[in-house]
């Protein structure tokens, strides 16, 4: 079923950075290396990744050549301006990959910590059921609120029943072009890739991944990832041994 199957990659880095203050989120630096670059360390070293699309804001486009060229992204075959919000970049994004592409992934840069073990767990469940999505499972108790913002005393959510969705998102490149097009004729605001496709009647396989697949999005987040990378090389480094 695997064999010859492979996916171009769409790598969301136009975010605002409004919650870091302004400051590039997918460009602070991880231990010494830009958080973009170990997202795109993870699909370079991803077997199934043929290809990396990144959609960046126009005053970082010309960084990516240069990172191509420093890491030894081989797979880094294009960088291309946003939109005004992250379903328009992803839109832009998933018209720049090669057309012949099997599979579509988007992931957003600031998720850094992703390995390409967890890339490939999503890709194959991907082709097994069409679409798939990193995610983890809800362990908080999660309330739904009243107009007074108080609990409700009915209609909870189980918390069994509730994932937090993390990318990357994978999906049957035709059939997300489709989903993607049809959203935009139509008008139709998505909070992710998965709602595209839930849109049309599919529903994506749930794929959880380490909870240490965070998104970057405020100081405290690059305290917990710097932490994570750190104790990441440490384990890469006595494996070496």
């Amino acid at each position: 079923m695997f064999r010859k199957k492979s996916f171009s990659a769409v790598i969301l880095a136009g975010g605002s950075s409004t919650r870091m203050g302004g400051v590039s989120k997918q460009q602070i630096k991880i231990c010494g290396v830009p958080a973009v670059v170990h997202t795109l360390r993870a699909f370079e070293n991803c077997p199934e990744c043929r290809e990396i699309v990144v959609v960046s804001i126009a005053d970082e486009c010309k960084l990516y050549r240069a990172y191509a060229e420093e890491y030894g992204l081989k797979k880094l075959k294009k960088t291309v301006f946003g939109g005004a919000t992250r379903q328009e970049s992803a839109f832009i994004g998933q018209k720049n990959v090669d057309a012949s592409a099997d599979y579509i992934a988007i992931h957003d840069a600031a998720r850094c910590l992703i390995t390409p073990e967890e890339i490939s767990r999503v890709f194959r469940e991907a082709v097994k059921y069409k679409c798939a999505t990193a995610c983890r499972r809800a362990t908080d108790t999660v309330k739904l609120a009243d107009k007074n913002n108080k609990t409700r005393t009915s209609g909870q959510p189980r918390r069994e029943e509730l994932f937090c969705m993390q990318t990357p998102q994978i999906f049957l490149a035709d059939l997300y072009r489709a989903a993607a097009y049809t959203a935009a004729e139509e008008g139709f605001t998505a909070t992710d890739d998965c709602s595209l496709l839930e849109r049309a009647g599919f529903g994506c396989r749930l794929v959880e991944c380490s909870p240490a697949n965070i998104k970057i999005t405020t100081p405290e987040d690059l305290i917990i990832a710097e932490a994570l990378m750190k104790e990441r090389e440490k384990t890469a480094e006595k494996k070496g041994e």
